[in-house]
């Protein structure tokens, strides 16, 4: 699998002139990058993503506008790779990675996670040099009416190369589910909990415990979580809870405003940014203030801890 989805990627650099010329523009992106206590902060800019950024995800927009997802709507040239008999792998026209592809599920399905995390595994195992990623609608996901994972190489992030050190310096080990080890983080900037497993059932339990506790959070509405998922003779599962879809920066007009929304890439430490003005003008300051808005807060992590251990 992870050989055919490469195959389609640069296949499709050729043959799909809109992808080839987003991604031929990557190797000139502009970065920044800002350094914390015994972690790291990178900025992109990357003009092409302002669709996504900015798109409506209101349902009176949503309702508007044909699904981009759905295999008649799709441009004639995108191409894709079945993975099992419900999904779909395509190859994301506007990406951040230098392999990036959009995982669609085959019928049109709102964004929801419970039924498809094992397929979140499923996919993780199989294309081992990708980081498979998760987000919910109200935490970056574009399309939240249509079904959707997406996955990217290996090495962008930084919170890849940093994962042990966050887990060693800010990290509490916390009661396992049978072969599922559960680690809590908060680095002061971030909280998520990492799941390590080579076996899928405990995952799915564990897993299960933290969706319900922020289905609570929402009222009964879809969990807002960003996942990062990683394999390598194991699973490593990133969980970024949110509390907010978008920061204040967002909305607001004039020299304040800051056109981010945030999502898995963003909590993994790779922010991207559409508009070069928040790019040059973004400092310490706003990042700190972007996280702690959107994140969990420290009274509301602890009680999904408590609730784990």
């Amino acid at each position: 699998m992870q050989e055919k989805v490469s195959k389609l990627f640069h296949d499709q650099i050729t043959g799909w002139p809109l992808l080839g010329e987003n991604w031929s523009k990557l190797d000139a992106s502009l970065l920044k990058h800002f350094e914390f206590e015994g972690f790291s902060i990178t900025v992109q800019f990357n003009p092409e993503r302002i669709i996504s950024s900015a798109a409506k995800v209101d349902q009176s927009s949503i309702e508007k506008r044909p699904c981009f997802l759905c295999t008649p709507n799709r441009p004639h040239e995108e191409d894709f790779v079945a993975f099992g008999s419900d999904y779909e792998i395509l190859c994301n026209p506007f990406p951040i990675f230098k392999e990036h592809f959009t995982i669609s599920k085959t019928d049109h399905s709102p964004q929801a996670i419970d039924a498809e995390f094992t397929r979140l595994l499923d996919l993780s195992r199989q294309l081992p040099e990708l980081v498979v990623f998760y987000n919910a609608p109200g935490c970056g996901a574009s399309a939240p009416d249509h079904m959707h994972f997406q996955a990217g190489n290996r090495g962008f992030m930084p919170v890849e190369d940093e994962l042990e050190a966050l887990m060693e310096g800010y990290g509490k080990s916390l009661v396992s589910e049978g072969a599922c080890k559960v680690t809590a983080v908060n680095d002061g900037l971030r909280h998520f909990l990492v799941l390590e497993s080579d076996r899928k059932e405990p995952m799915e339990l564990v897993f299960a415990q933290i969706s319900d506790f922020m289905r609570q959070l929402s009222k009964g509405a879809e969990p807002m979580l960003n996942i990062l998922s990683f394999f390598r003779e194991k699973w490593q599962i990133l969980i970024f809870p949110r509390e907010k879809h978008r920061p204040w920066q967002f909305f607001k007009e004039g020299e304040k405003n800051i056109l981010l929304s945030p999502a898995s890439v963003d909590m993994g430490g790779m922010m991207i940014l559409p508009l070069e003005k928040d790019f040059l003008k973004i400092c310490r300051e706003d990042i700190v203030d972007i996280f702690t808005q959107v994140g969990l807060s420290d009274r509301r992590f602890n009680d999904l801890i408590s609730m784990l251990v």
